[in-house]
């Protein structure tokens, strides 16, 4: 049996509010439906990454203090976003602070609307991950990115619109082989369709029960 991968990274979650984040979903219900999703993705990526055995812990950034609660009880560190309407400079922000609190641990920023994320699928991905430039992995798109992972001193993220070509840009190396699980974020529907079908985690599973929205 194969020893396990060292725990050496600290995952960073951004997480918008669920009241206004997935805005695509927002014509499932008036609104109920798409908020339930939002945290459920943001439950299910959190949970996923806690349980990877190449994640030592996790932070998540909110500025939804309700909601920091919920997701503090799975077990992860949740502070507030300090740099509102900045993703990026929410990240670094985020990064020096995991740096102060776990400075052995690499940073990695993932997205929070991964519903089908595996913690299989992310252990493999981080298990042998040379860190020594920055790494990113793309969507499942090939247009935007799903996570960014880099040292303290070169954790420099470009999310946003473009943010594939932004970090190639950049000099970070694409994952292009990353596994699907880690890829498909959902921002709208037919992603969402494509989600359900690589298998989502129980939250989600059960909002889209609540919703009606299982096939």
């Amino acid at each position: 049996m194969s020893a396990q991968p060292a725990a050496r990274f600290a995952v960073l979650v951004p997480v918008k509010p669920p009241a206004v984040g997935k805005s695509r979903l927002a014509g499932l219900d008036g609104g109920a439906a798409r908020r339930r999703l939002a945290e459920s993705f943001a439950q299910d990526t959190v949970l996923a990454c806690l349980r990877a055995s190449t994640v030592s812990q996790v932070m998540v950034v909110t500025d939804d203090a309700q909601f920091s609660y919920v997701l503090s009880a799975l077990g992860c560190t949740a502070i507030p976003d300090g740099v509102s309407g900045d993703l990026n400079g929410t990240l670094r922000q985020a990064a020096s602070e995991a740096r102060r609190r776990w400075p052995d641990l690499v940073p990695v920023a993932v997205c929070a609307d991964l519903p089908a994320l595996r913690t299989d699928d992310l252990d493999e991905l981080l298990g042998d991950l040379d860190t020594t430039r920055p790494s990113f992995v793309p969507d499942a798109a090939g247009v935007g990115t799903t996570l960014y992972v880099a040292g303290h001193d070169e954790f420099d993220p470009q999310f946003g619109p473009g943010s594939r070509v932004a970090h190639l840009a950049s000099g970070a190396r694409e994952l292009t082989d990353a596994p699907a699980s880690v890829r498909r974020d959902v921002d709208d529907p037919a992603d969402l369709d494509e989600a359900v079908s690589l298998g989502v985690g129980p939250n989600t599973a059960v909002a889209l029960l609540a919703a009606d929205l299982t096939s």
